[in-house]
């Protein structure tokens, strides 16, 4: 159960899509707007996870066309961000959003985010600790999921409302961005090699 709560903090703390745009959010929009983009985020990866679990993620994936276009879908939206983060110049540029986003925002990008179904077919499908009691190996880990998940999102999104008030040399800002886009493109990676 300790390797599978490990496993799931670090995979939930590495920069995504969900991480990335909680920041940015918090930073675009304040406190009360990211709560609620997170709430959405929040509704989506267990949507994700209930997917993965009924196998009904394994059904839809198994069509093919159906695969590859929510595989374009998600690495071309994955691609543009990263550009975004990259091409921001020296401002610390988490993602930011031209209008307020809200709860199905959050919904909406989690199901269309490839590592959520990555990280949630990893922890539900892995790290056994009950194996003669599946259903009660599952309540718990969604319990585990949640709990490391919900404060990490909450810390991205005060790191988003916080990054504004500081005044870091361009420098600095620059390589964060660097950073950054590297890591959205990396999911990117790791989505297009999962489906070869």
């Amino acid at each position: 159960m300790i390797s599978f709560a490990l496993a799931v903090f670090f995979l939930i703390i590495t920069p995504g899509p969900g991480v990335l745009s909680t920041a940015g959010v918090g930073s675009a929009f304040g406190r009360a707007a990211g709560f609620r983009y997170v709430f959405g985020l929040f509704i989506g990866t267990n949507l994700v996870a209930l997917a993965v679990i009924s196998g009904l993620a394994a059904v839809v994936f198994a069509i093919p066309y159906i695969r590859i276009t929510l595989l374009v879908l998600s690495a071309m939206y994955l691609t543009y961000l990263a550009f975004r983060i990259a091409s921001a110049g020296a401002k610390v540029a988490f993602i930011e959003a031209e209008s307020q986003p809200g709860i199905f925002a959050g919904i909406a990008l989690q199901l269309i985010n490839p590592k959520a179904y990555a990280v949630n077919t990893t922890f539900f499908t892995g790290f056994p600790f009950l194996p003669d009691a599946l259903p009660v190996e599952t309540m718990i880990k969604f319990a585990i999921m949640n709990a490391i998940w919900i404060p990490i999102h909450l810390l991205w999104l005060t790191a988003g409302i916080m990054i504004k008030r500081l005044d870091l040399a361009p420098h600095i800002q620059f390589r964060i961005n660097l950073a950054m886009a590297a890591a959205m493109l990396a999911v990117v990676g790791l989505a297009v090699l999962s489906y070869l």
